[in-house]
């Protein structure tokens, strides 16, 4: 596997582009992104479960059903949600822009919204814009960089990823970015996030890749508990690579397979890095549960217990907040043999044996929870399941970032 650094350009035939066309009022952030295919894509997707979604996502649920696409316009700084039927008009509006400038189907393209609630699109400032976002396009990291600019609204990171394998002997590229930093708890997190390859690969693997993936990492992360209603996964795979079709579970599917769920999940971590007002990065690992789902349940409810969150944020080893967490998951364990112990690149601590404390150094703990990326490991010691979940701090910047969110 190698490493490359155009994110969404990279794959053949891929390109993106990304301007500001005033739905922000600030004009030195981009606010209106295009991704396009020169080939028809096939489609995998998955969205938030929250029962009140965004008019975006009603429109791109039709189009990727209709199981070709060729491009996703996405805007930020406003969520089109609740918004009633002209919401969805927008949102099929932008659609119909993109497709008459490229001569395409109109369900071929994909719509994306994020930002605040409740607030009428203005697409008549995207109507002016679009065939300047069409002129943006570029098939490289600049195109890349701008299109993931354009989506992104509490972020103060970037997270992209890119990579190239090889299939049957192919080179195939994959490449992905996403924006996420609030409003994030699993079943979708709260987020965007954009895929593209060009691995020839039929809509059912496809599908079935893109679950097993998002199971192992954005249904793996939480920041604040919250559920956004514009949260949306997709990928589009043009079969460029020219790689056989991959049509079954084969060592080809195992290998794509593999490298996206690795790529998700690298982009779940850096969602949980930029959490809004983090400081740490917080991962907890559950192994010794009765089997897999139960780990991960347990893991959950450790990283978004709230006191949890904020002993990581003072470097506090109250380790008995994760026992408490625990305890009031759902899952059956042994709550008489618990073992907790914090982690980072300074060290490792045990700081619970069998749920009784054990002797440690406060100060060493303290060193420990200090640095920017912190673990707890718990072993249950009562079966094989095993899951990690990612998460971050919670800090005071949390609450003046949301309460002035509108402002």
């Amino acid at each position: 596997m190698k490493e490359l650094h155009s994110g969404v350009c990279a794959p053949k035939g891929f390109r993106a582009g990304g301007i500001w066309c005033g739905i922000k009022a600030d004009s030195r952030k981009r606010d209106l992104a295009l991704i396009y295919s020169e080939r028809p894509c096939v489609p995998a997707a998955m969205f938030t479960a929250n029962a009140v979604k965004g008019a975006s996502l009603l429109v791109t649920r039709e189009h990727v059903a209709a199981g070709r696409l060729h491009a996703i316009i996405a805007n930020s700084g406003n969520a089109n949600t609740c918004t009633g039927d002209a919401g969805v008009k927008a949102a099929r509006r932008m659609a119909a822009l993109v497709a008459d400038e490229f001569a395409i189907p109109v369900k071929s393209v994909a719509v994306a919204s994020t930002g605040v609630i409740g607030a009428p699109l203005p697409i008549a400032a995207i109507e002016s814009e679009v065939s300047s976002l069409a002129d943006s396009l570029c098939g490289d990291a600049t195109g890349h960089n701008a299109a993931l600019e354009a989506i992104m609204t509490t972020d103060t990171r970037k997270k992209d990823g890119a990579v190239e394998i090889e299939l049957s002997g192919a080179p195939a590229r994959i490449g992905a970015m996403a924006k996420g930093s609030g409003m994030i708890h699993p079943n979708m997190a709260t987020m965007l996030c954009f895929i593209t390859t060009d691995a020839n690969i039929s809509r059912e693997m496809l599908e079935k890749a893109l679950r097993e993936a998002a199971r192992h990492s954005f249904n793996r992360l939480t920041i604040d508990g919250d559920m956004s209603t514009n949260d949306m996964t997709l990928i589009l795979a043009n079969g460029a690579a020219g790689n056989p079709l991959i049509t079954a579970e084969n060592d080809d599917f195992a290998v794509f397979s593999d490298t996206l769920e690795n790529l998700c999940a690298g982009l779940a971590r850096k969602m949980a890095r930029d959490g809004e007002g983090a400081t740490r990065l917080l991962t907890v690992a559950v192994r010794g549960a009765k089997d897999e789902a139960g780990a991960e349940t347990l893991a959950k409810s450790v990283a978004s217990s709230s006191l949890v969150k904020t002993a990581i944020f003072g470097a506090d080893a109250n380790w008995g907040r994760a026992l408490c967490a625990l305890g009031y998951s759902g899952v059956d364990f042994d709550p008489e043999k618990v073992d907790v112990s914090f982690a980072s690149r300074a060290g490792s601590v045990l700081v619970c044996k069998d749920s009784r404390a054990a002797q440690f150094s406060e100060e060493e703990a303290k060193r420990i929870l200090s640095e920017e990326e912190v673990e707890i490991n718990i072993n249950l010691a009562g079966g094989a399941g095993a899951a990690v979940v990612w998460g971050c701090d919670l800090s005071y910047d949390y609450v003046k970032i949301n309460g002035e969110y509108r402002s």
